[in-house]
């Protein structure tokens, strides 16, 4: 008997085995949550899962001339966790900017202030006197709140918004700003790690609750105010003819000016009073933010989102006439919402309107984009980008702070398909170089490294293009109907909640019907790199074989483009399911009459940190 091939046979055997064992290693303090049953390794939130929640009734003015914000809120939060709490931690995002405070990003000297002065504290009608800011952390000291229980706190406060534009908030020029993380709100409570204390720090992001919103939003007359929920009072504060045009923009399909440049010079837009009131609500959101100006045109048309119900979302761009590359941003907004409505993720858009605003910046809000003028190609990547974000962070309540990957990756691979169905001429390689380059190097972590233990480079390869091309290649290897079924399932089961990374690899699992546990381990949670090269070519007397060696780590797609010699051209692809059964070779076979004169290995998704071995030439 040959006893190399039973060596063979045998290694096969056992890689068959240890590929139906693969299970994923599961952090002590997440382990915890399944033992409590709050989740489930199905994927589903487990029946004790639970999350708290308040509803905030918000009052601020803001001065345009002096960047002076003054406000108050009412808060009323149910404590929904099993535990009783004596403190509740407040986020006071301004305090980025405060003298001494911690910050990973540049803060220019002018910027540099006493960041946020909390006035007063109220528990029902008493002060409350002995809280505590430590950087954007504020904790507060109550009386124990039982489970179920609800809290009902006033907070007064002001501080002065920041002129620098590019840090997610602040003026954009004399007389426009947006305006974000303006008011105190408590941080999230959760079963993972009680209050989330990570202090904000400019680079790693945020993570919210769902919560109900009332605001009222004072500014000077013909200042527009845009934000996060519903206009409650249009009448009150435009003047009838943009008025009327609002109301029609919400019901039409045709992209129309509801504030031109002609309106704006003519300077009869809003309400003619000192100031005017713009009072917003949103339910079931986890941040609100609005933004200002008294010179920004306004473009607007709705799209029908949901062809069962025929609903519909106003889509809106709203920028400085001086910027003409955003004339067509409302076209690329309306695109993405009905891509992503009907073509990828094909979840209707979970929002009534979603404005994209020339704040000079490139940051996502509920029902809100923070985006700076570009040309063409970037315009139309940076817009879907951000939309996307809708259904992730926001539809879905991940938590940014730790699990960055959860959110950016999504907006990744979002750009990657949403922009060619906006334009077919698009070919995004957004960050492929980076990973490439860095791929197998010192800071190239695994994806699944808590977001705050990152920056520079790391955070960027393991916040945006690694989990995108993840993501891509589950796509691939499940077939766009299989993959969409296990995302809906996913979508169907934490939107409005708060999954963590093992609610997502259990859901799509669940969602699929198979067990990916092999490549969520191998891309997500371990260290390696991607590295393909065409081992051999062997022809036979009717076909070409093609060995392709694994050999890094990563499993990623077989791209293969053969060159004949009469110039034609065949294309080969193979998913990464060629390698899961932990074998380092695979071999492409075809039948040809035709000779090949060149083989290239790759494309433009399929990562490789060395592509010198990618070429094969006949001779």
């Amino acid at each position: 008997m040959n006893s190399p091939k039973i060596l063979c046979i045998i290694c096969l055997l056992a890689s068959i085995a240890a590929l139906a064992q693969v299970t994923l290693p599961i952090p002590r303090n997440i382990q915890k949550t399944f033992d409590k049953n709050t989740r489930s390794t199905t994927g589903e939130p487990g029946k004790a899962y639970w999350q708290n929640r308040a509803e905030y009734d918000i009052n601020a003015e803001l001065n345009p001339a002096t960047l002076f914000l003054k406000g108050n809120e009412k808060i009323s939060y149910i404590n929904n966790s099993p535990d009783t709490l004596r403190e509740i931690v407040f986020k006071l995002y301004p305090n980025l900017f405060k003298k001494g405070a911690m910050a990973m990003v540049k803060i220019v000297p002018e910027d540099l202030n006493d960041g946020m002065t909390i006035e007063k504290i109220l528990s029902g009608t008493k002060e409350i006197g002995n809280y505590r800011i430590d950087g954007t952390n504020m904790i507060v000291p109550i009386q124990p709140l039982a489970p179920k229980q609800t809290l009902d706190l006033s907070i007064s406060f002001h501080y002065t918004l920041n002129k620098s534009p590019n840090l997610r908030t602040g003026q954009i020029d004399a007389n426009s700003a947006f305006v974000a993380y303006f008011f105190p709100r408590i941080t999230v409570y959760d079963d993972i790690d009680g209050w989330n204390l990570h202090p904000y720090i400019g680079t790693q992001e945020f993570y919210n609750d769902f919560c109900h919103f009332k605001a009222a939003i004072t500014v000077p007359k013909d200042f527009v105010v845009w934000a996060t929920g519903d206009l409650k009072n249009a009448k009150d504060v435009l003047q009838n003819k943009y008025f009327d045009r609002l109301q029609l923009a919400e019901k039409s399909d045709v992209l129309s000016f509801i504030i031109d440049s002609a309106d704006i010079a003519e300077g009869n837009v809003t309400t003619d009073n000192a100031n005017n009131t713009w009072q917003f609500e949103a339910d079931n959101v986890t941040d609100f933010v609005f933004a200002t100006s008294n010179h920004y045109m306004w473009q607007s048309a709705s799209i029908i989102v949901d062809s069962t119900t025929n609903r519909r979302t106003r889509t809106d761009a709203v920028f400085n006439p001086i910027h003409k590359d955003y004339y067509d941003v409302l076209q690329y907004n309306r695109e993405t919402v009905k891509d992503m409505s009907f073509r990828f993720p094909k979840w209707p858009f979970p929002y009534p309107h979603i404005t994209v605003f020339d704040g000079l910046d490139q940051m996502e809000y509920p029902m809100m984009v923070n985006d700076n003028p570009l040309e063409k190609f970037d315009a139309i990547t940076t817009t879907d980008h951000e939309v996307f974000h809708t259904m992730f962070p926001f539809y879905m309540g991940i938590n940014e702070t730790k699990y960055g990957w959860m959110d950016e990756g999504w907006a990744t691979i979002g750009e990657w398909l949403i922009s060619p169905m906006i334009d077919s001429t698009i070919a995004d390689d957004y960050g492929m170089k980076r990973y490439n380059d860095a791929a197998g190097n010192e800071e190239d972590l695994p994806i699944t490294t808590i977001s705050t233990q990152l920056n520079g480079n790391a955070f960027f390869l393991n916040s945006y293009v690694k989990p995108g091309l993840g993501y891509l290649y589950v796509k691939d290897y499940l077939g766009d109907e299989l993959f969409t079924k296990a995302l809906h399932f996913y979508i169907s089961q934490w939107q409005g909640k708060h999954p963590m990374p093992f609610d997502f690899f259990n859901c799509m699992n669940t969602g699929s019907g198979k067990n990916l546990n092999w490549f969520w381990k191998k891309w997500f949670l371990d260290s390696g790199y991607p590295n393909l090269s065409i081992s051999n070519v062997k022809k036979t007397e009717k076909k070409y074989n093609i060995t392709i060696e694994n050999k890094g780590s990563k499993p990623v797609p077989i791209d293969l483009t053969i060159t004949f010699s009469d110039s034609t051209i065949q294309k080969e692809h193979r998913s990464i399911g060629v390698w899961e059964n932990g074998n380092k070779y695979t071999t492409i076979s075809f039948i040809t009459k035709k000779k090949p004169v060149k083989i290239v290995l790759g494309s433009l998704y399929a990562a490789d940190v060395d592509k010198a071995d990618n070429v094969w030439v006949g001779k």
